[in-house]
């Protein structure tokens, strides 16, 4: 009778055994379904930043690797020339009122003159051009100034956005064009996983949706993003996440956003991105979008 117990006790401990392994296999295998998971590395943004003019670099106030907020001073060039031109400009401009004066006076007086016929029509025509002429000047020269002064700000080089200063090309000392990157800066919040969607999938998918973000470098960490865009070519599947069975097969690209708020995805990163497939459309407003 001990054994018959037991061997029931034995059965009925199988029997849970098996149901719940079947019960967890159908949990994992729905599971699959409604996830896409799709795999590609972490992108960012770079831009080559160069001064407005050309010139000799006096300070350089940032170094690699330091980051930056949108219009923080990073360098500036040897102001002497544009300070020069500055008040060159000044002094033309102050000279050109002082004619102007002249100029209204003289057409004024040439004006009454002429109307009590003292002087010919002719004299104060002469005058009304004179008059019309520094006026021209006075604008033109305002213009030259205005110019001026904005070199002279240009001589100066802020961060077009919140960044790392990813190169520091040059040095003090150095002459720069406009055509000459003084600094790379990248642009890290937000980045981008450039990933493959096979074409089977790409129906799943839509602008918007929700995606998790892993990496190898942070187990266990799970980065928020979303889906910010899906190629309209399709393309083979590029040769850095190829795999033997993928080789002949059409992908297209996507890309897929994060805010990367402690900026712990960095460029080149490879990334495991999960899509949950049971999201509504149309999505909800991404948290950040691309400026």
């Amino acid at each position: 009778m001990t054994k018959k117990k037991t061997m029931l006790v034995f059965v009925a401990v199988l029997l849970t055994l098996l149901c719940l392994g079947l019960f967890y296999y159908i949990r994992i295998q729905l599971s699959a379904a409604s996830t896409l998971t799709i795999y590609g590395n972490v992108d960012i943004r770079e831009v080559q930043l160069a001064f407005y003019d050309t010139g000799r670099i006096l300070k350089m106030y940032v170094q690699e690797g330091q980051r930056v907020k949108k219009g923080e001073l990073l360098a500036e060039l040897d102001p002497v020339r544009f300070e020069d031109a500055v008040r060159q400009a000044e002094h033309t401009v102050a000279v050109d009122k002082a004619a102007l004066e002249n100029a209204e006076i003289t057409y004024k007086r040439d004006e009454a003159l002429a109307k009590e016929q003292y002087i010919s029509l002719q004299e104060r025509d002469n005058a009304l051009a004179a008059l019309k002429e520094a006026r021209d000047k006075l604008k033109a020269d305002e213009a030259a100034l205005s110019l001026a002064k904005q070199e002279l700000k240009d001589a100066k080089l802020y961060a077009p956005q919140d960044g790392v200063i990813e190169d520091r090309i040059l040095e003090p000392g150095d002459m720069v064009t406009p055509q000459t990157p003084v600094f790379t800066l990248a642009l890290d919040r937000p980045v981008w996983v450039r990933a493959y969607v096979p074409e089977a999938d790409l129906g799943k998918i839509f602008l918007g949706m929700k995606a998790e973000i892993l990496t190898d470098s942070y187990p266990g960490k799970v980065f928020h993003g979303w889906i910010g865009f899906i190629s309209p070519v399709s393309e083979f599947t590029p040769k850095n996440v190829e795999t033997p069975e993928l080789r002949t097969k059409l992908v297209y690209q996507v890309r897929v956003y994060s805010e990367n708020p402690d900026y712990r995805l960095r460029l080149g990163m490879p990334a495991t991105v999960r899509i949950p497939l049971n999201q509504p459309y149309p999505p909800e407003k991404p948290p950040l979008t691309m400026d």
